[in-house]
């Protein structure tokens, strides 16, 4: 063979050698933004475990060749100026195709100003206010509002025969939008408010806000308080105030009585209503093959909140779109899919992201907290089916 013929067998031989050669992985890197410490800090990592969960029962039907990136970042807590320069560096540094998680609102919402210009998609697995999805088009959310729980509690509670209620939030958009809510479905039914107050949102001591609750002497108080470790301690003052010993009525939104902290409630939380969207106890199929993954998982020690099955909720659309994608991300593309992305197997029901405001359509369920052998929980006892977020149903959009 001339050293020509040579070098072509040895460069067909090289281009046959790369040919049989898999083809390399495409990165889906999707950008987490949570809060990981500081005083809220398990509220970020119950997200953090549902989505890491829903990634290790299905990683398997992500398709041939595609991998996930998960890079993780703490905001420490409500930061805006945080939120968005995380998301800032996440977009330019990291090249994350797509942005998630995000527990406060005032977070999502400058994050959602930023996706607007940089044409990032947002998959939102918490914050509440209603305004959110309206900052951009390229945010969808798969938690829920605060109009979607506390409006129709509003009325449930109305319809009770309460007529005088004390309301009773956090100072920041949720709250306001939870007073908002609550107040139209109540008075609606009939019910009148008696007062409100509304709380710091860091370090709040709640013994004098409850004691004024104590002395306007309302059948029922309403609350909202982020979830965690406050959602404990408005209960201490609740309990220690003697209000339930009184006759006043306690109802709240599930942020209220997540379901880490019913054990350090105790006995004070019987009989406490709530609406959320979803419970712990419920004896729907999928739910029970999502508690028995989790406890496989983490254990029987840590408990799944709501939080975790908006996180494991949020990583099933982020799924949706890579598979619809096959892995390449554009971002038109990908909201295409989030419009109408449809869940009939959520462990708190069937949802689906509403095309048009790219908010979640979602059972809301009415809880009580029950005994359940050795421990507390929130038993659904009615349901209000497919729920689209009411503020934005009373609020159409100007075209």
């Amino acid at each position: 063979m001339t050293g020509f013929g040579m070098k072509m067998g040895i460069a067909a031989i090289a281009m046959l050698g790369l040919a049989t050669l898999p083809a390399a992985a495409q990165t889906v890197k999707v950008g987490l933004i949570l809060t990981y410490s500081g005083p809220q800090g398990s509220l970020g990592d119950e997200i953090d475990k549902g989505l890491s969960l829903y990634i290790k029962t299905h990683e398997k039907d992500l398709p041939a060749g595609v991998k996930l990136e998960l890079i993780r970042r703490d905001d420490t807590g409500p930061n805006p100026d945080v939120a968005k320069r995380l998301a800032q560096e996440l977009i330019a540094r990291d090249g994350v195709n797509l942005l998630a998680g995000l527990v406060w609102t005032p977070n999502a919402n400058a994050v959602a100003a930023l996706s607007a210009e940089a044409k990032v998609p947002v998959v939102v697995m918490n914050a509440a206010g209603v305004t959110t999805t309206r900052l951009s088009p390229y945010v969808a959310r798969v938690s829920f509002t605060m109009w979607q729980t506390s409006f129709p509690l509003g009325a449930w509670t109305a319809h009770q025969g309460l007529k005088h209620a004390y309301i009773a939030v956090s100072d920041y958009a949720p709250g306001h939008d939870s007073e908002e809510a609550f107040t139209k479905g109540f008075t609606a039914g009939g019910g009148e408010i008696v007062g409100a107050v509304r709380f710091p949102v860091k370090s709040p001591d709640f013994v004098p806000f409850v004691q004024r609750i104590k002395d306007a002497k309302p059948d029922v108080v309403f609350v909202f308080v982020p979830a965690g470790a406050q959602a404990a301690q408005f209960m201490k003052a609740y309990t220690e105030l003697g209000l339930k010993e009184q006759g006043i009525k306690l109802v709240g939104t599930q942020d209220l009585l997540p379901e880490d902290e019913l054990a350090h409630m105790g006995d004070s939380a019987l009989g406490v209503v709530s609406a959320g969207t979803w419970s712990a106890t419920s004896a729907r199929p999928q739910n029970k093959e999502f508690i028995a993954a989790w406890k496989e998982s983490y254990g029987t020690e840590v408990v799944p909140t709501y939080m975790a099955v908006a996180g494991w909720d949020g990583m099933a659309a982020i799924f949706a779109v890579i598979k619809g994608t096959k892995g390449n991300i554009d971002p038109d593309k990908a909201m295409a899919i989030l419009k109408g992305w449809q869940n009939p197997d959520s462990p708190r029901g069937p949802i689906m992201i509403d095309p048009e405001t790219r908010d979640i359509i979602e059972n809301v369920y009415i809880r009580r907290v029950e005994r359940q052998g050795d421990h507390l929980g929130n038993v659904e006892f009615e349901t209000i089916p497919q729920v689209k977020d009411p503020w934005k149903e009373q609020n159409p959009e100007k075209k």
